[in-house]
């Protein structure tokens, strides 16, 4: 699956999906998606990246205690 940094709006390739919809993970492993070579698995900051169409994460990815509140 693609998501977007909000930084550099750099393509990032999630490696494993659960960590990304997992709200007990703040970190995704992936490798971005610059250049003409593969680039080197890497964690990035789940706080940082969105859906390539530039919307947010849904809450019950991203928030532990969604359903509390």
């Amino acid at each position: 699956m693609f998501v977007k940094e909000q930084n550099s709006n750099d393509l990032i390739r999630v490696s494993l999906v659960d960590q990304l919809i997992s709200p007990l993970e703040s970190k995704v492993l992936g490798r971005r998606q610059a250049g003409e070579e593969e680039q080197d698995e890497r964690l990035f900051d789940k706080s940082s990246l969105e859906f390539p169409s530039g919307e947010p994460f849904p809450q019950c990815w991203t928030d532990e205690q969604y359903q509390v509140r």
